[in-house]
């Protein structure tokens, strides 16, 4: 049995629907959408080896005529080079303002097709199919496309809505597990930001989660979604409230920098060791209690997830040049760091101009403790 959850926003408004076999269902899901049934898939090898074939098939069955592009797997690809192979192959296919381009894949993919979208004849519509736990709880909902820039992730980019999300949860039984506990990140991340009873629920079930239960992935998923579509909703070009999905980010978008946006270090990763560092921060400030930040390390350890800077391979720059690197965050406010802390689990608020010395304190007793 699927869910639905709607992003409500208006003429905007959309459907994330998640369940098992939808890639499978896809051509009808899509078909009522179509002005012309022709569609551009953009993905990439490691997706389209498992996934490409019976989306096409699904396509075909609804009289849905195709084109794929296939792109490199990895963080390197949501970058200007390919951006631009995408959208001149949009172009190369004669992709129309009222066709559809569609996401497969996870974040990487989601992120740099919807970009291409975005900008494309300025704006053509897309379609969300997220392989990822992490795309499918994150990234593929809420409309924020983009690729990095040397100077950091995501500083590129556009807010673009899809038409519609499919979030196959058979897609996650093909995830290596290191894949599928990244997203887990971003799962526990809904429940540390304004939900304790989700985190008490995934204490509970998340073993189950990362074991392969399906129901237990679909509710996960679910009630990931309802959290984001409900700030979305409320804020949907984050002047406020929706900087709030962005707990842990500001460690995690250094640490990502500092390893290259490679496979040191996954986003998920570095948004769960980012969650323990922004308790931490937290409680040294005395927003909350000490037993916060260990119960969200427990959390993090029971669930096989890295939740140290030791954790990662490889040397890191010192806590003075992460900090640097912090400068260049979205998040930066007249350049004044501006973090997500937390007065408790299930409690997080904006915190504007934090003390950098604060800071750069647990950043250095987080180094040394590797």
């Amino acid at each position: 049995m699927n869910d639905t959850v709607e992003v409500s926003l208006g003429t905007r408004s959309y459907e994330v629907r998640i369940g098992p076999g939808l890639i499978g269902e896809a051509g009808a899901q899509i078909a009522p959408l179509l002005a012309r049934r022709k569609v551009a898939i953009v993905t990439d090898e490691n997706v389209a080896a498992l996934h490409l074939g019976p989306l096409e098939d699904a396509l075909g069955r609804a009289g849905i005529a195709s084109d794929a592009l296939v792109l490199p797997a990895g963080e390197g690809t949501k970058s200007w080079p390919q951006f631009t192979r995408t959208t001149e192959w949009l172009l190369a296919c004669r992709i129309e303002r009222r066709d559809m381009v569609i996401a497969l894949g996870g974040g990487v993919i989601g992120d740099l097709a919807g970009f291409a979208a975005a900008v494309l004849r300025r704006g053509v519509r897309f379609v969300q199919i997220p392989t990822s736990l992490l795309a499918q709880v994150d990234s593929s909902v809420g409309g924020k496309t983009g690729i990095n820039a040397p100077q950091g992730k995501n500083l590129i980019g556009a807010f673009h809505q899809p038409s519609l999300v499919l979030a196959d949860i058979d897609a996650l039984a093909t995830l290596p597990r290191r894949d599928l506990l990244a997203g887990y990140g971003e799962v526990m991340k809904y429940g540390l930001l304004g939900d304790a009873r989700f985190f008490d629920w995934l204490e509970t079930n998340g073993p189950a989660l990362a074991d392969g239960d399906g129901g237990v992935r679909q509710e996960a998923v679910r009630r990931s979604v309802a959290a984001k579509a409900g700030i979305v909703a409320r804020d949907e070009t984050e002047q406020g409230e929706r900087a709030l999905l962005n707990l842990g980010h500001t460690f995690c978008h250094a640490l990502e920098a500092a390893t290259g946006y490679s496979d040191r270090l996954l986003h998920g990763e570095g948004v769960a060791i980012g969650c323990a560092l922004a308790f931490e921060l937290s409680a040294r400030l005395g927003l909350c209690s000490q037993e916060e930040p260990g119960r969200v390390r427990a959390h993090l350890n029971a669930m096989g997830l890295k939740t140290d800077l030791s954790d990662i391979p490889g040397d890191l720059p010192g806590a003075e040049a992460l900090l640097e690197l912090m400068g260049q965050d979205k998040k930066v406010v007249d350049g004044r760091l501006r973090f997500i802390l937390a007065r408790g689990i299930g409690a997080a608020f904006v915190a504007e101009d934090v003390d950098r010395a604060a800071v750069l304190g647990v950043l250095e007793d987080a180094l040394a403790h590797g």
